[in-house]
């Protein structure tokens, strides 16, 4: 399945594996640049600080290197047109700072899109297209394998941005988030083990959480989910630099993690109450 905005990119027909990868690209479509009030360079500037950057390349390592292919589901376009990970209501708690699904302000507070901007036709043009896609790409893994694991690929700055709303918390070379429901200890194990390599592991700080499609979330066991963090000083410069060797070493270890899921148990764990 290949869109303009996303693609998922076929791994091992027995593998349960897709990785996420929501905010690599820094790619704004000209109508919808039009709707955003900053100059070129101050975009620039934006783009730079928000676009978890070469994320993509290292799931491509990570899907070369590991033994079972994963899946892939990746963005094709930045973050600044639509967030497929947010939620499109008034459960977004990113809404507070202007980032819910649609941004209106920008990582330091600033406008970003004009007061009364209406977001409904990028919601209808972008956002529901991409969630009914990563819906999609999760049944395919469930019928196949009888269980779907999401592993969320992100970056995130040394340090924190105006927007973070849980920003003062610590910053590990990797931050593993996870969710009460859908995020197992045997998943969050191998994590801890496959990027243990890097100078420290941290769980849901200063991120939290995991994306999982609303049709199965906190409905189905059978999804499991752990959102990568990665500090980007492990891998590039910063701000929205070139990659450097630690690139292709964060794939490999995200490649370690990917084949130890697959030989995991795979019969669903309990569900467990809602506790983020």
């Amino acid at each position: 399945m290949t869109q303009d905005s996303f693609a998922l990119l076929a791994g091992a027909a027995e593998s349960p594996v897709l990785l996420h990868v929501p905010h690599s690209s820094p790619v704004v479509p000209p109508d919808v640049r039009d709707g955003i009030v900053l100059g070129d360079d101050e975009l620039a500037v934006e783009l730079a600080h928000i676009t978890d950057a070469h994320t993509a390349e290292i799931a491509a390592v990570a899907a070369a290197a590991a033994g079972t292919a994963p899946w892939r589901f990746v963005n094709r376009l930045s973050r600044l047109v639509v967030d497929p990970e947010r939620f499109p209501d008034e459960r977004e708690e990113m809404l507070a700072v202007g980032m819910g699904a649609v941004y209106t302000r920008t990582t330091h507070r600033a406008e970003l899109r004009p007061a009364g901007f209406d977001a409904a036709p990028l919601i209808e043009r972008y956002f529901t297209p991409y969630a009914e896609g990563m819906t999609e790409a999760v049944a395919g893994r469930l019928a196949a394998t009888g269980r779907a694991v999401i592993v969320d690929v992100h970056s995130y700055p040394t340090k924190p941005l105006p927007y973070e709303l849980h920003g003062d918390g610590p910053r590990p070379p990797v931050c593993l988030g996870t969710d009460a429901f859908h995020t197992p200890p045997a998943l969050l194990d191998a994590a801890r083990e496959a990027f243990g390599g890097f100078g420290g592991v941290a769980t849901d700080t200063p991120f939290a959480g995991t994306y999982v499609p609303l049709r199965y979330y906190r409905r189905d066991p059978r999804v499991s989910a752990l959102m990568v963090e990665i500090r980007r000083d492990l891998y590039m410069t910063e701000p929205g630099g070139p990659a450097g060797p630690g690139a292709e070493a964060l794939g490999t270890a995200l490649a370690a993690l990917v084949d130890a899921v697959v030989l995991q148990e795979g019969a669903p764990h309990a569900a467990r109450p809602f506790g983020h």
